[in-house]
């Protein structure tokens, strides 16, 4: 992500195809579910770039399903500046908006730019966040996360160190259902009355986010 104004008017391009994580493809396809025109996308490459301003942030989801037993890995920068209040993140979910959604997340927490929140929900039910303390500051530069699950297992990356590491365990629900990969940034203020991310007191930069894929 970046956070200059003068950044949010130029369109993304391959100058960050660099930064794509090992062994995966850019992302050519995509929907934007709502806000399209804060969304920037360059096929070739897999960049792409969310903002928040004015009209709010947008959601963008890879156009296919993925199934267990493969991962998913972005570079992505956060937005600087005063971001309290928004949630960006990187997440799969069987279908976003849906009572009873696979998911796992990434969700970086606008009030803190040194963790970032992981969970996992099946059938609508989550309650398994965890946080992280990061060695950096999330906004400062491109940094690796990477999701690789599993029929057995599931495993959050974070520049190819493991943060955190999920077994099945017999008896208890598993995500199974097929998978889009989604990201968004949007205003969580109203969250806990705020106590989530922060409360967001509007700016007049612009935040993008940049993924490379």
């Amino acid at each position: 992500m970046a956070s200059d104004s003068e950044s949010s008017d130029v369109a993304p391009d391959d100058q960050h195809e660099h930064l794509r994580p090992e062994g995966t493809e850019p992302l050519a396809r995509i929907t934007v579910d709502y806000t399209p025109d804060a969304c920037r996308h360059a096929p070739a490459s897999g960049e792409i770039h969310v903002t928040y301003d004015h009209r709010g942030g947008a959601r963008w989801r890879f156009r296919a399903r993925f199934l267990p037993g493969g991962a998913v890995a972005a570079a992505v920068r956060a937005p600087a500046g005063d971001t309290a209040g928004l949630n960006y993140n990187l997440y799969l979910s069987s279908l976003e908006g849906s009572g009873d959604m696979d998911e796992i997340d990434f969700e970086f927490l606008g009030n803190n730019k040194r963790a970032v929140q992981t969970n996992f929900f099946v059938a609508g039910c989550g309650g398994r966040e965890a946080v992280h303390e990061l060695p950096f500051d999330c906004s400062d530069g491109f940094h690796h996360y990477a999701v690789a699950w599993g029929a057995e297992a599931i495993k959050w990356r974070v520049d190819g160190e493991v943060i955190r590491r999920e077994e099945r365990r017999d008896g208890e629900p598993w995500p199974e259902k097929p998978m889009y990969l989604y990201a968004s940034l949007w205003d969580a203020s109203d969250v806990d009355e705020g106590r989530w991310t922060g409360t967001y007191h509007g700016t007049s930069r612009k935040r993008v986010k940049r993924e490379a894929h």
